[in-house]
């Protein structure tokens, strides 16, 4: 294990719950809800249960787990410590790409939302290098960004369920139709669509280190952000379906947007957009954080190279780490679409949490804080919505999947130094 410094513990609760809470929200409310409406219409209320049952096991599978283990890394280190250092290795690589093809749709998503016509891409690097910056000079600086973009955010969505309800159009012409009117296996890849939404809390666990009284702190955080997402999700996606209906919320590209016109109250879209900037903002933010963390925490292991485990002597931060995740982010928005992204997104992070379950299970009495049965629901719920993701998440998920194994494999053979 590389000899790196620790990192300092500067966040408390409130500051961990905003991390938890941006990340989340940021992703779910303006990504997911579309494409889980094109494959199960108004089943996805369906999954979005389904995906909150999954998610609620695999918190709580990782919130005991981050009270044994405080430090950087999440399910990487949790993997390692209670399976052994390959399960750890996938999870780790697992977090890592799938959340570094979330970070380039996030930053494709804000300035979607935000840029001139012709200057997507230049605006989208411009928010990785500013918020890069941001995260660079310390995780405190990072908390206080979060919270003042979690309180604008949530504000927004206030404002559309509001005037979506109280607007001029009605419900949506034919209702919601039939919850299983595209089948159970519609609903559960909604299911597994909608699980990209609630993977942010992963970020509170892989800032560990930085968490002041983890064994505490983190288990309380990682189930209030999750029962906050859940709740503000479950409202906004009943007030999208019943204004807009499943199929214009199937093919729109801005659904808080559509909302505002189709109830009336177009005057109020450029506030959606912003809104929705801030949130994709939000999500970047967090992201950046989480991925410089678990990488750091690999490279201390070599699972990745040495040079990425240093840590700032001033600011106490991976920055090298962090560095380099900017430069592939600014890369891949050049290439990367953000619905394509969600599928790939997810098929690595219930891989990650697959781990993180097993994990658990493993865990004595000592450290359990939950009954056992639920890392066992949760292993089969992220096995199952595995199975249901689109075909063509999974065979491009495997692949690199494999191909980091491979990296692992020649690692290890001391063919890479």
């Amino acid at each position: 294990m590389t000899d790196s410094p620790s990192l300092a513990r500067r966040l408390g609760l409130f500051d961990a719950i905003a991390i938890g809470v941006g990340s989340m929200v940021g992703a779910g409310v303006f990504a997911a809800f579309a494409p889980a409406s094109a494959v199960a219409g108004a089943g996805l209320l369906i999954g979005l249960a389904v995906a909150a049952v999954v998610a609620f096991c695999n918190a709580t599978s990782s919130a005991q787990l981050a009270a044994q283990f405080p430090t950087s890394g999440g399910t990487y280190i949790y993997g390692r410590e209670r399976l052994g250092e390959w399960p750890g290795f996938v999870a780790g690589w697992c977090f890592v790409i799938g959340k570094t093809a979330s970070s380039a749709a996030m930053a494709l998503a804000f300035a979607a939302y935000v840029a001139p016509a012709g200057y997507t891409e230049l605006v989208a690097v411009l928010a990785i290098t500013a918020l890069t910056v941001v995260n660079y000079f310390g995780v405190t600086r990072t908390a206080v960004l979060t919270k003042i973009l979690v309180t604008a955010v949530l504000a927004v969505l206030v404002i559309a369920v509001v005037l979506g309800l109280t607007g001029s159009s009605g419900p949506a012409v034919g209702g919601l139709g039939s919850f299983t009117e595209d089948g159970w296996y519609g609903i559960l890849q909604s299911a597994g669509l909608l699980f990209f939404a609630f993977a942010g809390y992963a970020r509170i666990a892989t800032l560990g280190e930085e968490v002041v009284r983890p064994e505490r702190t983190i288990p309380r955080a990682i189930v209030s952000a999750l029962g906050i997402a859940l709740v503000v999700y479950a409202i906004v996606a009943l007030t999208l379906l019943t204004i807009l209906g499943p199929e214009l919320l199937a093919s729109s590209s801005a659904p808080l947007v559509d909302l505002v016109v189709a109830s009336g109250h177009s005057w109020a879209s450029p506030v959606m957009r912003i809104g929705a900037g801030l949130a994709a903002l939000g999500a970047l933010l967090a992201l950046i954080a989480g991925i410089g963390r678990t990488s750091l925490a690999m490279a201390r292991h070599h699972d990745l190279p040495s040079y990425l485990a240093a840590v700032h002597p001033r600011y106490s931060v991976p920055h090298r780490a962090e560095i380099t995740l900017a430069v592939i982010v600014c890369v891949l928005v050049l290439v990367v679409d953000l619905r394509d992204a969600i599928g790939f997104s997810s098929f690595g992070v219930l891989l990650y949490y697959l781990v993180a379950n097993l994990s658990a299970f493993t865990q004595d009495a000592e450290h359990r804080r939950y009954p056992r049965v639920l890392p066992v629901i949760g292993s089969v719920g992220c096995v199952v919505l595995i199975a249901t993701l689109p075909v063509s998440s999974i065979v491009f998920g495997t692949i690199v999947v494999v191909l980091g194994v491979a990296y692992r494999l020649l690692r290890v053979r001391q063919l890479f130094t």
